[in-house]
């Protein structure tokens, strides 16, 4: 009579064994042998010059945004870009739209841009194939692959690089801006090339970014740049990092520096620090 029973304990210690032989398995199956910054929860952000920036998400997606490859102070090439997954030019001006065309025709990226820009890079004068072109407007948004881009307005201008047959300048449709959530709730947002608008406080207050990436070009009044960074502050206590875009590596004189733009925001009270990123340096952004 207890021969069964000892038959039963065998087995079920047997079952045990199995049983942890399988979790072991399956958690040297979802270790990665190697861990890369985005395995660990982060986003990467790096630098190519002007406004030309490569975020990687936690889960290994990359977005380009303004990929003005051939800018002055570019450090990469086309050649040097092989895997895009989405394309972010945010408006109709050669150095915004950069090589989108080029980039996206070589990786099969994704292109999230304004409606009329969208149509031109889709049209004979580009040919982007249209399944690759996501066309929207302000207010619009796209959910890719856990990531969540809003597009929103930005104050500045749109035309294209080339003329319609009567020689005006082509229309690019409304110039624009991207808030980018990622996988793991951090969020980016690009300002294009906007100067200072209300709409900014709007925007911090619904989706309440960690980074911003801001515009300063070279004749940028400060005192404005300071208040899109001001106004992105606005019910939004999660703005920790701040990154410039559209200027020269090296800033001629007399054009507005990180160093005008920090003393401007010192005198509205924020002391939040500006990274002068080097270009191509990788920064982990996180929490």
């Amino acid at each position: 009579m207890n021969i069964p029973r000892r038959v039963g304990q065998r087995a079920l210690a047997g079952a045990s064994m199995v049983g942890a032989v399988l979790a072991a398995v399956l958690v040297m199956a979802l270790v990665p042998a190697t861990s890369p910054a985005y395995a660990q929860g982060a986003v990467t952000l790096e630098w190519f010059g002007w406004s030309h920036f490569r975020l990687t998400s936690p889960n290994g997606k990359i977005i380009h945004i303004n990929p003005f490859v051939t800018n002055p102070d570019s450090t990469v090439s086309l050649d040097d870009i092989s895997t895009v997954d989405l394309i972010l030019p945010a408006d109709g001006h050669p150095d915004e739209t950069g090589q989108t065309a080029e980039i996206a025709i070589k990786t099969g990226a994704k292109v999230f841009a304004p409606f009329e820009l969208g149509t031109w890079l889709q049209g004979p004068a580009k040919g982007v194939p249209a399944s690759q072109v996501v066309r929207a407007g302000p207010g619009a948004r796209m959910v890719m692959d856990g990531i969540t881009i809003r597009m929103v307005t930005s104050e500045h201008g749109s035309g294209l690089p080339t003329q319609d047959p009567s020689g005006a300048m082509g229309y690019g449709g409304p110039a624009v801006g991207f808030y980018i959530t990622f996988e793991n709730g951090y969020t980016i947002y690009f300002t294009g090339s906007s100067a200072a608008t209300q709409d900014q406080a709007m925007w911090a207050a619904s989706y309440k970014p960690d980074a911003m990436i801001f515009h300063m070009d070279g004749p940028h009044e400060p005192i404005d740049v300071a208040n899109s960074i001001r106004l992105t502050t606005t019910d939004n206590p999660n703005l920790k990092m701040l990154f410039p875009h559209h200027h020269r590596v090296q800033i001629p004189a007399g054009q507005t520096t990180v160093a005008d733009v920090q003393g401007a925001l010192a005198t509205m009270g924020i002391s939040t620090p500006i990274t002068e990123q080097v270009r191509s340096q990788v920064y982990t952004l996180t929490k």
